[in-house]
Formats: structure tokens, C-alpha cells, sequence
């Protein structure tokens, strides 16, 4: 017995109505994808990647896990980036996190959620690191929206330090990382300020985006 099969139904209608408008839209798919973009952003289900930036298939590498994070031990997530800098030459790397994360709230509000809390551990590193500057911020939810925004630079930050970064710079590939976060409520994008494109900008950068970060309220 088949299951799920309004989700079959929704693949066949949507495999139509793209033949319909592009007779030519899987022939091209089956040639060697050649995105210039990788994208590194949450689980969450109601952040699709491709669709809020207006990508097609093939247009967008995309990686995602709980709460947009790059650790130094994520052999997944590490890979994933090896294989975008090195063998599909992508231009830029984009970390997009999002207002409203429930893996950030959880850090916040020290609230345990299972599992996930060993992964989760990576966000409370930047919320003791930045706890002064934080808790200065007497508004809750402009805290939580400051630490989402943190999230996202110190991940940008922990991208452009990985060996596979620093080797394509050093071999002048051109390569870009960018922070950049997500707001469900309007579905509209907010660019953190920061972009680094060869190691001699990582701390200028960095420390660009968190003068920002708390020096506005949103």
C-alpha cells in the first residue's frame, strides 16, 4: 500500500507544470549542475532556501542542519564545503540564519530539548562570550534577535578559518563569505555587513558586523 501519497500527487503535478513552462528544465538539470552559490542555513521548515533568494534547482548548493552552524568537527558540514570551493568552484558561500530560531531561543532561555543540546552547546559558546553585551539589551526579543545575528557572524567568521577557505585564497580562487539572516514574518533578507573574500579582512569584518549588531536595535 502506498503512503503519503499527496506528496507523490504534489511531485507529479509539480514535474507538469515545470515541463508545461520549460520543456527544456530536466534535460539541463541532467548536465553537471554548476551553482556559483553554496548556501548554509537552518533546518527550519519555514526558511526554503531556494525559494526566498528566487533560485532554480541546480542554481543553489545547499546545506543545512539545526541552528546554520559550521564546526570545526562536522565532518558533514566540512564536506559540504570541500565540495563547493573545490570541485564545483562556487563564488560564494552564504551563511543565512534567521530571526525566530528555536535552536538560539533554547540557548537564551536555557531550555533542554534532548539530544540536540549536545549540538546546540556550540551557540551557548557565543552567548557566554557575548553575555555582557547581551544582557546590557534590557528588550527580550531584541536579545534573541541580536543572538541569532551573533550566531550568524561567528559562523561566517568559523567558515573563512577552515583550511579548505584559507587554501583558496591562498590560491586566489575567488571566493566570497557572506552573513546574512532571515525574517519570517516579512519572508525578507537583512545582509549582517559581513563579507570576506581573503584573510587579511576576517577581523575586520567580523568586528564591523558586531559594532553593528549592537549598536542597533531592531
Amino acid at each position: 500500500m502506498k503512503i503519503l501519497t499527496q506528496l507523490f500527487e504534489n511531485n507529479r503535478k509539480w514535474a507538469y507544470k515545470q515541463t508545461q513552462s520549460d520543456p527544456d528544465f530536466f534535460n539541463r538539470l541532467l548536465q553537471q549542475q554548476s551553482p556559483e552559490y553554496l548556501w548554509i542555513g537552518c533546518s527550519d521548515s519555514r526558511v526554503p532556501a531556494n525559494e526566498i533568494v528566487g533560485l532554480l534547482p541546480g542554481e543553489l548548493f545547499v546545506h543545512r542542519n539545526v541552528a546554520n552552524l559550521v564546526v570545526e568537527n562536522d565532518i558533514n558540514c566540512l564536506s559540504v564545503i570541500q565540495f563547493a570551493v573545490e570541485v564545483l568552484k562556487v563564488k560564494h558561500i552564504i551563511v543565512c540564519g534567521h530571526y525566530g530560531c528555536g535552536g538560539v531561543k533554547a540557548v537564551l532561555h536555557n531550555t533542554k530539548l534532548g539530544l540536540a543540546d549536545n549540538w546546540l552547546k556550540n551557540i551557548q559558546k557565543i552567548k557566554e562570550k557575548y553575555y555582557r553585551n547581551l544582557f546590557e539589551v534590557k528588550d527580550d526579543l531584541t536579545r534573541f534577535n541580536k543572538l541569532c545575528e551573533l550566531n550568524v557572524v561567528e559562523q561566517v567568521f568559523n567558515v573563512s578559518n577552515t583550511d579548505i577557505i584559507q587554501k583558496a585564497w591562498q590560491r586566489e580562487q575567488q571566493l566570497s563569505v557572506h552573513g546574512w539572516i532571515y525574517d519570517i514574518k516579512d519572508g525578507l533578507l537583512q545582509d549582517l555587513d559581513v563579507c570576506i573574500s581573503k584573510t587579511d579582512n576576517i577581523e575586520k569584518s567580523k568586528n564591523h558586523a558586531l559594532s553593528k549588531i549592537f549598536l542597533e536595535n531592531h
